[in-house]
């Protein structure tokens, strides 16, 4: 990662708190579902958005993943029955600026990245209480030479969803929701450890417990964002629309 690039990371707390500041509290409530809560520094979320965006997401330290329950017709056709509403609800996304129009933010786009989320963070709030396959938190762009190119979209449900309730949501025997867990964050004015190669504190660092992230000053984060899972409507093999493969590898 380049100088410039870690000093837009590292100043994102600052302008998130006054951000913050300016909410009211109703819509505090989307940090739950798609955005860090009032214990995560953005450090983490952009950890997260390179993390899925760079090969890096896989069964780590930081990541927990529901277990892939054995397939059956009808959640296969409950999830065809998603993609089928969501592929037209943002096909219209495919110019960004539309997106943007209708609230999507691109998020750390100086950053280099993969895979760039836009998020609307009213459709965060939302997908706390409700589930609307038209509504994703988060879109899923490319970069190309000539500006961006929509690839999928993200769900996400609250941090204490039950399995369950995800399972309604997008079926388990389909896809895979993932969450970013176990965190043992730096201690106040060491942020800048959390982008070490060998991170001991972080998302990527070492610390996975909470007994050592205390012996080490840290401070300890169960579990940093809500639940979320990527779906790739417009990909014509059915294996890859809900592909955690996919999902690793963008």
């Amino acid at each position: 990662m380049s100088p410039s690039a870690r000093r837009a990371i590292l100043a994102i707390p600052f302008f998130v708190a006054a951000a913050c500041a300016r909410k009211p509290p109703a819509a505090k409530l989307v940090l739950q579902s798609a955005a860090p809560d009032s214990e995560t520094s953005m450090t983490e979320m952009a950890q997260a958005t390179d993390d899925m965006s760079s090969h890096q997401m896989g069964m780590g330290l930081h990541m927990k993943m529901t277990e892939l329950r054995p397939f059956n017709a009808a959640d296969r056709d409950r999830a065809d029955e998603i993609v089928a509403r969501l592929r037209p609800a943002i096909d219209r996304y495919r110019d960004c600026r539309a997106a943007e129009a209708d609230g999507y933010r691109i998020f750390l786009p100086r950053v280099p990245q993969k895979m760039y989320h836009f998020t609307n963070w009213s459709y965060g709030y939302e997908a706390a209480f409700r589930f609307d396959p038209t509504r994703p938190t988060s879109l899923l762009y490319e970069k190309t030479s000539d500006g961006y190119r929509l690839i999928g979209a993200m769900y996400t449900a609250r941090k204490n969803a039950a399995v369950e309730e995800l399972d309604e949501r997008v079926p388990l025997s389909v896809a895979q929701w993932h969450a970013h867990v176990n965190i043992c964050m730096a201690p106040v004015g060491r942020e800048r450890e959390m982008l070490a190669p060998d991170a001991r504190f972080g998302l990527r660092g070492s610390i996975a417990t909470e007994s050592a992230c205390d012996d080490a000053g840290g401070r300890w984060v169960p579990q940093v964002f809500g639940w979320m899972v990527h779906v790739y409507p417009f990909e014509k093999d059915p294996r890859q629309v809900w592909s955690v493969e996919r999902q690793m590898t963008d």
